[in-house]
């Protein structure tokens, strides 16, 4: 195993020996101005006390210069991730001298360059294990500190941290800020950004408390931010929390910055939140896309208390902060913004997430077992984000909301700024609510996989609940009548299940709707009768969120090879056009493609793309002009005709600018539609030069590398294959341009001479590559072949591979081997 993968029991060791108080971190970026620069000075002091003479401190860099302990310069001991530090005392001063190298995968301290202005922005991303890319630390989340960080930056940047500053002086075109200490954190909260960021500031006031509100983004994305909106669900937030947890906000201030090439939404790094820039957006958004954002915002603040102010003692917790952000998010968008239907959203997109990986083999508890790092980078997944919310839901449905705010309240009164596991929230729960909390752990959160519900009748129509894979459900079912083609809520009837089959007094009705009201966690199936009435009546259900649980019952069944695709299309075609939540609308319009694209035999998948190329277009053009619907549907149309050239005159339209009345057509639309024309031969190299002129962006480089790369060309695709393994200038954006562009229009015939070749590139690159590119690479260029003897083999000959790409791969062979095993079970649903 490498030495960069800690693992939970040597990291345990190390904090029984080891109690950190105070770290401080001094980074030099003067350099990052100058592209020949791979690196940059960084000066770590560590003061602690120990028990044992020698312990270790984790860097990865270019060059570890000096060692000091305690006043004496020691031997640099580096073996690349491990700094071994010896001769240590009771109470120690360690300084390591060192050079950190820029990052290029959005890993540690990233560096961008704005191809607008050719601005450089930094900024940093740890989480789980990069702080130590940019300082030497203890990478564990037990081993908290106070943190003080200096940095020297080019005189005019924008330079900020977890704290604001105390002390600025310049020199020589140098500014160096030192900001204040922070409260105790672990290492991965520490964030740092410097460039010439574009600011928007305000506060918050709540009694006489103030805290100071901006909002950065880089000065070319200036006139995107959306600064005002931002804050407004910022500040609808604060109130929020510091109510609901009766514990005032502790970080100080809270800075919000979205940065380029970020490879996950967000980051809770307190008193200084980065998102991705994909939620400033060039051009129209649909009320779905603003939701996400404000969900985010307020996934990532509920993190100032779970996870940051209480942060779990090691990954195997990681659902601790995780579920309840994921939780809180959609929580607090109903209590405090506009967005009063966000668990909508969450029924219908997040719990898929869940649903698909916990049917994957790779599926763990919640609360899981996290041996090492590289576990814990892949345990950020649907179980311990949208899973463990969702089980949240139940918890509130069995305990109460005013006792689960209870036990949050005391939770962090008890713990703040310490460590936790599960039992101390369970001590809390039980205490709040009075009730038995370890069989409800034991059920929800110790245990995989989920429960199918559905319902069967006997002879005399008497009803009978049946789960598999039983747990206690605290759920409602909805019973609704057709009224001509209106499906019309009668009732709401509440239910316990714990049993495998629980009866139930239940009249009859044409649409029984199992988890009506999404309390709990389950997948829920549709009777014959229901979902005659679905394909009669979806469209008029008045509820949202009755809607959405039904589109994803039809989902869930057409995935499991219970419901014909066929007929999963019927009904899309039928009712997505009628369907006025943007947030299901785009759900609906990325599932029925990729139903095409996996669960159809190959024979019938072109008959079903020209079908579904011909609905879109019917859909765009008979949405409202300006509307959610036409841009979605403008979208799909774009996404569909990459497999289709049938349009191709349609597309050509668009893109001069004669489409529907009332459509936005943005750069990123612009994009979508060119790279259709590229990917099925009807565009090239002239056409993308021209389009990039036009969008001389971050963004447009990027889309413009996709483009190029779909063209459907055998030696573009190697061209794509070449650089997607060997290129190590790529950035973390670029490569996944060209990972899309290598498997564009599903031309399976320009790409299956890779086949036998990528699975001998894989382990090369786990090892060699970042484990954030690694995974990339091993999940984007995996071969759709139409069985799994590539796999197979593979999995035979390498039983000692990672464990973490054995996961990866297994979980890529299951996603094959259910399309294949749909696929075949088309022609009996059909019949």
């Amino acid at each position: 195993m490498s030495t960069a993968n800690l693992t939970c029991t040597e990291t345990a060791a190390r904090s029984a020996a080891v109690d950190l108080h105070r770290i401080r971190l001094e980074l030099d970026v003067t350099g990052a101005l100058d592209a020949a620069n791979t690196g940059f000075p960084v000066t770590t002091t560590l003061e602690f006390d120990a028990t044992t003479a020698e312990t270790w401190a984790d860097f990865l860099g270019e060059a570890v210069h000096e060692v000091v302990v305690n006043g004496q310069s020691r031997d640099v001991e580096w073996d690349g991730a491990r700094i071994r530090l010896r001769g240590l005392v009771a109470h120690n001063t360690v300084v390591i001298r060192a050079t950190g190298a820029y990052s290029r995968s959005g890993e540690g301290l990233h560096r961008f360059v704005d191809p607008v202005d050719a601005g450089v922005y930094l900024y940093t991303h740890d989480e789980p294990a990069d702080a130590r890319r940019f300082m030497a630390c203890f990478e564990q989340p037990d081993m908290k500190a106070a943190i003080t960080v200096v940095v020297t930056a080019p005189e005019g940047w924008e330079t900020l941290s977890n704290q604001s500053p105390v002390a600025t002086s310049t020199r020589d075109g140098a500014q160096t800020v030192e900001f204040a200490p922070t409260l105790p954190l672990s290492s991965y909260l520490t964030c740092i950004a410097a460039g010439p960021y574009a600011r928007v500031s305000s506060e918050w006031r709540r009694d006489d408390v103030v805290v100071p509100l901006s909002v950065l983004s880089r000065a070319s994305m200036a006139e995107h931010l959306a600064a005002d909106e931002i804050l407004e669900v910022t500040r609808q937030g604060l109130d929020f929390f510091a109510e609901a947890f009766d514990f005032p906000y502790p970080w100080g201030k809270y800075d919000q910055i979205f940065v380029p090439e970020y490879n996950i939404g967000a980051m809770e790094n307190p008193g200084l939140v980065t998102f991705t820039e994909s939620y400033l957006y060039r051009g129209a958004a649909t009320r779905a896309q603003r939701q996400a954002r404000a969900n985010t915002i307020l996934h990532e603040m509920a993190h100032m208390w779970f996870g940051d102010l209480v942060t779990m003692q090691w990954w195997d917790d990681l659902w601790l902060k995780e579920s309840f952000a994921d939780y809180m998010g959609s929580h607090a968008s109903v209590a405090a913004t506009e967005y009063t239907d966000a668990w909508v959203a969450f029924a219908n997109r997040r719990k898929a997430w869940a649903y698909t990986q916990d049917q994957l083999p790779s599926t763990h508890p919640i609360v899981a077992d996290i041996p090492d790092l590289e576990a814990a980078k892949l345990n950020f997944d649907g179980i311990t984000y949208a899973k463990g919310a969702a089980v949240l839901k139940q918890l509130v449905a069995f305990v109460g909301e005013e006792a689960f705010f209870e036990g949050a309240r005391r939770y962090f009164a008890r713990h703040a700024y310490g460590n936790t596991t599960l039992e101390d929230l369970l001590v809390e729960l039980e205490l709040a609510s009075g009730r038995d909390m370890r069989a409800w752990a034991q059920a929800w959160l110790q245990t995989t996989g989920m429960s199918t519900v559905s319902i069967e009748r006997d002879a005399d129509g008497d009803a009978v609940v049946v789960q598999t894979d039983p747990r206690p459900h605290r759920l409602q079912i909805g019973l609704y009548d057709l009224q001509g083609d209106t499906l019309v809520l009668r009732e709401r009837i509440p239910v316990d299940l714990a049993e495998e089959r629980t009866p139930v007094a239940l009249p009859d009705a044409d649409l029984v709707l199992l988890n009506d009201g999404d309390l709990t966690y389950a997948k829920a199936r549709l009777d014959e009768r229901s979902l005659s009435a679905v394909e009669r009546g979806l469209s008029w259900i008045d509820d949202p969120l009755a809607r959405g649980l039904i589109w994803s019952a039809l989902w869930n069944a057409t995935r499991d090879g219970e419901l014909a695709v066929a007929k999963y299309l019927e009904i899309v075609v039928a009712h997505a056009p009628r369907e006025t939540d943007s947030s299901l609308l785009g759900g609906v319009v990325l599932n029925a493609p990729s139903a095409i694209g996996h669960y159809l035999p190959e024979s019938e998948r072109a008959d079903a793309r020209r079908a579904w190329l011909d609905a879109t277009w019917a859909a765009l053009g008979g949405a409202a002009a300006g509307s959610d619907a036409q841009l979605i549907w403008a979208r799909a149309f774009a996404a569909a005709a990459a497999f289709d050239d049938s349009r191709r005159l349609d597309v050509s339209t668009l893109l001069i600018g004669a489409g529907p009345q009332g459509l936005p057509m943005d750069a990123d639309l612009r994009w979508v539609l060119l790279t259709a024309l590229v990917a099925t031969g009807h565009a090239g190299a002239e056409e993308i030069t021209e389009e990039q002129l036009r969008d001389h962006t971050a963004s447009g480089r990027t889309a413009a590398l996709a483009a190029a790369a779909s063209t459907p060309s055998a030696a573009v695709r190697a061209a794509d294959w070449r650089a997607a393994w060997g290129d190590l200038t790529l950035t973390n954006d670029h490569l996944d341009a060209t990972i899309r562009g290598f498997g564009a229009g599903g031309r399976r015939d320009l790409v299956e001479v890779f086949d036998v070749e990528y699975f001998s590139r894989i382990e090369e690159a786990w090892s060699e590559r970042s484990i954030e590119i690694a995974r990339r690479l091993v999940i984007g260029l995996y071969p759709e072949t139409e069985t799994t003897e590539l796999v197979d083999g593979w999995l035979d000959t390498h039983p000692e591979a990672p464990a973490a790409i054995r996961r990866l791969v297994l979980e890529q062979r299951d996603h094959q081997q259910r399309a294949i095993r749909v696929r075949e079970a088309q022609g009996v649903l059909a019949g």
